[in-house]
């Protein structure tokens, strides 16, 4: 498992799962399932329905195909089947006459005509001693039939069995098929058959051939292939068609040629028949209703058939009846009579419009599968789903077409479907699977960011989650510091109660907590007692400045109803109160934010110079008596919309350069308020002149901001300068003194 964790990790899990789908069709293809092995046949089927044998070309050629039809007509006209052999004969005897090539019969004769005259004369218990004998030397009928063929290429059909049948009539092994192989023993391929059903000796002597009229259907019941050769009860047997074909060629053997994969063709009359590796041949099929030369029986027998129908033709005898049973389904037709697949099959052979499934179509199709698919594998992280649905398209149009020109122009039998199919479940695999990865990685931000983010900021970051990589970027961000004032003296006041600790510190940060959230901030860390919390990460917010200060007076609004809410539990509880009260800084400028860590872990944090003021000045709040105080830059973005008052010019521990800092005393209500102003005004003049060392102006202006100092919770930092003033009138700094304070502690 580790060795397949460490290749997912070095290859990228994506491209192995498409290389286990692969694989998997690669094995599923090989197995060659029936189901698979249907699937592939119709696509075949659609191939010849989109592109059937012209019908034409057939009607062309110097030697033609013809079919004289045992119909629903004819047996209505001369009754029902088996007829008297003697009418069979004159049937052969006609179509003879007419001129034709070469006959051959889709039926069997395998008993004796019933109606011949000694069997007559054995079934007749009425008749006379001299009537029987006269009908017992009369000829037979099936004698006459055999001296009907005898005077042309006649060639019978016989039966193909999966069990041994009964040979009781005759007295002769089957005559085999001549037939020689060139390669090596192609017994092993051909289909096998223990009993062969014959026709009567008379017959089978007379008869020019002997062909099988057998023909398997593929596991759906439909006909696509017809064996060349099959071996039946020990000996080899032709198909009709092709024992025709030899029959009427000259009656030279057969060649089977194979290789190692088995058959790849019969050569017949010396016409080599691609075949598939058992030997059957592919017929490409024709619409039914499109055959012109069906000639009825009852025309032929009647004489009244024009003689130009049969005449330097081939010769099938079937039937189209119904009730004869001989119905066969093919590519083309639900239901075509058998014996016009032998003659379809004769007229794929003379016009030389073969199907070809070589026997390297199997690794042809395995190699298209594998390249399409390495390809997808390989372009779908890169291009992404729609360039590589549209890439995939193109490249399915440019494949289906080339096997559809294959099958157009050269009779190729490939099934490109199968690999386009493996090729489209990878590329829905592998968007499914990044979709699952992209979606598992935005509910992880959403998990990592809804403690620390409103639930639109989470779910703004969720849909664009490449901008949280490991590293960080530089921007001008806003940061809060908050701190709870007395933490020491609570905490031991729980000091038997850690779980009550516990639970108050949660109730006291969960509103601050809110009131950050609801001005878009993200939480960075808690720090026990202590948030810390930034603004314009991960998400643009151009009014950072004013969403931080707002928060903060948020967050002193929350907890001023917070201790409402306590003050009043330890009222009826009959305890002590201690009211809660937190220090805030905020500060303004450039800093470093991103994920902070190692590959493995890591937090979305922020870092600077910038940072660390915000973080003094959080602890300068207890000096100067105030709750929140900004930095420059803050008060700077904020003071024409919010009511913030300068503090001080302070060198905080830890910087060299002083920075002029700022109380956050009210929001855009405050801020226009005359009195907030004027108290304003005041304590400008008061620095002023406390940095001119102008002691009794800035003792002036002090009064009179004292005088306002309470509505607006400023007396303690009022009365710091206050003392402040009166130490340096007692003891005067230098000349050169600039007015800063240096702050000594956090």
């Amino acid at each position: 498992m580790n060795r397949i964790a460490r290749l997912a990790s070095a290859f990228g899990a994506s491209r192995v799962l498409a290389l286990a789908i692969l694989a998997a069709f690669i094995a599923l293809r090989i197995a060659d399932p029936a189901p698979l092995q249907s699937l592939r046949m119709q696509v075949f089927d659609i191939y010849q329905l989109l592109g059937p044998r012209d019908r034409e070309t057939a009607q062309a050629l110097p030697v033609g195909v013809a079919i004289v039809d045992l119909d629903e007509a004819s047996l209505d006209a001369i009754g029902q089947w088996p007829w008297p052999r003697t009418i069979v004969a004159d049937l052969v005897e006609k179509v003879h006459r007419a001129g034709a090539l070469a006959l051959a019969f889709d039926v069997l004769f395998a008993e004796p005509d019933r109606l011949s005259p000694a069997i007559l004369a054995h079934s007749l218990t009425d008749l006379s001693p001299t009537l029987r004998s006269e009908l017992e030397d009369l000829p037979a009928n099936d004698d006459m039939l055999g001296t009907a063929f005898s005077r042309g290429r006649v060639i019978v059909g016989e039966a193909a069995m999966p069990v041994p049948v009964s040979q009781a009539l005759h007295d002769q092994p089957p005559k085999p098929l001549p037939v020689a192989t060139r390669g090596p023993d192609a017994t092993a391929f051909l289909p096998r058959f223990e009993g062969l059903l014959r026709n009567l000796p008379v017959l089978e002597r007379t008869a020019t051939g002997n062909g099988v009229i057998t023909i398997l259907p593929e596991r759906d019941a439909i006909i696509r292939r017809v064996p060349s050769v099959v071996l039946a009860d020990g000996v080899h047997r032709a198909s009709l068609g092709l024992e025709m074909l030899r029959v009427a060629t000259g009656g030279r053997p057969m060649l089977i040629r194979t290789d190692e994969a088995g058959i790849n063709s019969v050569v017949v009359g010396g016409v080599a028949i691609p075949t598939d590796r058992n030997g059957r041949i592919w017929v490409r099929f024709t619409e039914f209703g499109s055959r012109p030369d069906y000639v009825p029986a009852k025309d032929v027998l009647n004489g009244s058939v024009d003689p130009k129908r049969l005449a330097n033709k081939l010769i099938f005898v079937g039937t189209s009846a119904t009730g004869l049973l001989d119905i066969k389904t093919t590519p083309l037709d639900p239901a075509m009579p058998g014996v016009e697949v032998h003659a379809q099959l004769i007229e794929t052979i003379l016009s030389q419009s073969f199907l070809i499934r070589p026997h390297v179509a199997i690794g042809a199709e395995l190699g298209l599968m594998v390249g399409l698919g390495l390809f997808l594998a390989v372009l779908l992280p890169f291009a992404g789903a729609l360039a590589s649905l549209a890439i995939g398209a193109v490249l399915a149009a440019v494949v289906t077409g080339g096997s559809w020109y294959g099958f157009v122009s050269h009779g190729l039998l490939i099934d490109v479907i199968y690999p386009l199919a493996a090729s489209f479940v990878m590329f829905m695999a592998l968007v499914f699977y990044n979709y699952y990865q992209e979606e598992r990685r935005r509910q992880q931000i959403r998990g990592a960011f809804q403690q620390y983010l409103s639930p639109d900021l989470v779910e703004q970051l969720a849909q664009n989650p490449d901008s949280l990589v490991l590293g960080g970027e530089s921007r001008t961000m806003t940061v809060m510091f908050s701190d709870v004032r007395g933490f020491t003296t609570i905490s031991e006041s729980f000091k038997d109660d850690p779980q009550g600790l516990t639970s108050l510190m949660n109730r006291f940060l969960t509103p601050l907590s809110n009131a950050i959230m609801e001005k878009k901030g993200t939480i960075d860390k808690y720090m026990g007692d202590a948030i810390m919390a930034f603004w314009n990460a991960p998400l643009n917010d151009p009014d950072h400045c004013k969403a931080a200060c707002r928060a903060a007076l948020d967050m002193l609004d929350n907890i001023e109803t917070i201790n409402a809410e306590r003050r009043a539990e330890a009222r009826e509880a009959g305890t002590d109160f201690l009211p809660l009260d937190v220090g805030i800084g905020v500060n303004t400028g450039l800093c470093v934010v991103g994920n902070m860590g190692s590959d493995t872990r890591f937090d979305y944090s922020v870092l600077g110079d910038s940072v660390n003021l915000a973080s003094r000045l959080e602890g300068q709040s207890k000096t100067y008596g105030v709750r929140t105080i900004v930095g420059e830059a803050t008060a700077v973005a904020v003071r024409d919309s919010m009511a913030v008052v300068e503090l001080d010019l302070i060198r905080v521990k830890g910087k060299l350069e002083p920075e002029h800092v700022f109380a956050l005393v009210g929001d855009e209500t405050m801020a226009a308020d005359a009195e907030f102003q004027t108290l304003a005004a005041r304590t400008d003049a008061m620095l002023t002149a406390y940095r001119q060392q102008d002691w009794d102006a800035a003792r002036a202006a002090l009064s009179e901001c004292q005088a306002r100092a309470d509505r607006f919770d400023l007396a303690d930092f009022y009365m710091l300068y206050d003392t402040r003033i009166a130490d340096l009138q007692a003891d005067p700094p230098d000349a050169d003194w600039d007015g800063v304070f240096v702050a000594t502690t956090k």
